[in-house]
């Protein structure tokens, strides 16, 4: 129960700024209007006209949660849970895109740090380009990456995976060339003392010692995979997703919208960020390594 109270407290917090800041960015419409319609606004009335316009600066959190809800639960109570008008279907799209470019990211990242780590010319030569790729802005390369596969015939999910694997593979690869580092001189003098080969050095002792590694790069690369799924869907024109939520509202001013979007990725990338969570747990206790 100790260990809520910190957290319940940021919370807490972070609702009193939030309403706070939806009062001071909504009141200049709030007042344009009264004076329009020759009405003067008690502090009152003008706290509850901040926190009820259609099309605030800033919505309030419950206007926001409201339009999860109206978004989520409403439909899964009608049976239209994969309306295109239900955040669970847009989110299901996006989740498609993120998944797919955090497998390809995953698996690249992986196959480029055993490169990097056992051959010299690629550690000396890829590894500067790797950091490199992560100079150029996202949004920049990614009308590129469209552009380029739509030009071969190439569209719909795979776009946006590309773009997705573009942000998610470069945490492993540091990552996972760490954690094959990570064994220590007397480890590897004691494989080459039992005539080890090189196949059973990497499977015995490299790869069970980056685990911790790993994980740790697969939580930052599943966040990054989200979002570069998410931007993957703004210069696509995508009518589904959750960046197609975001462009929308954009378009329309629709800020409730816009927001509502927001927290269903934050959630989303929560979720996925917990379930790996739980799967380190699982591996890292089967291995016999404490956590």
């Amino acid at each position: 129960m100790r260990s809520l109270i910190p957290i319940l407290t940021v919370v807490a917090a972070i609702f009193v700024i939030w309403y706070a800041a939806a009062v001071a960015l909504n009141t200049p419409w709030a007042k344009d209007q009264a004076k329009r319609n020759n009405v003067e606004l008690s502090f009152t009335a003008l706290v509850a006209d901040t926190w009820s316009q259609k099309k605030p600066k800033l919505p309030a959190p419950h206007q926001v949660v409201a339009e999860i809800w109206k978004t989520t639960g409403e439909m899964v109570a009608k049976g239209r849970a994969f309306s295109k008008r239900s955040l669970i279907y847009h989110s299901w799209i996006t989740l498609s895109a993120t998944m797919l470019g955090f497998v390809m990211g995953t698996s690249f990242g992986i196959l480029l740090a055993i490169g990097i780590v056992y051959n010299r010319v690629m550690d000396m030569s890829v590894m500067p380009w790797v950091i490199a790729s992560q100079t150029i802005p996202i949004l920049a390369i990614a009308p590129m990456i469209i552009v380029v596969l739509n030009a071969v015939g190439i569209s719909g999910l795979l776009p946006k995976a590309m773009i997705s694997m573009y942000l998610s593979f470069f945490p492993v690869v540091v990552g996972m060339v760490k954690g094959l580092r990570s064994p220590d001189g007397m480890q590897l003098d004691q494989m080459r003392t039992w005539n080890a080969t090189s196949g059973q050095e990497f499977w015995r002792l490299r790869l069970p010692s980056s685990m911790p590694f790993l994980f740790a790069s697969l939580k930052v690369a599943m966040a990054a995979s989200l979002v570069g799924a998410i931007v993957g869907e703004l210069p696509t024109g995508a009518v589904a997703g959750l960046g197609a939520r975001l462009l929308a509202g954009s378009y329309y001013g629709q800020t409730i919208q816009i927001w509502s979007a927001l927290i269903m990725a934050a959630a989303l990338a929560a979720l996925l960020v917990a379930l790996i969570g739980m799967i380190q747990k699982i591996t890292l206790r089967k291995m016999g390594m404490a956590q």
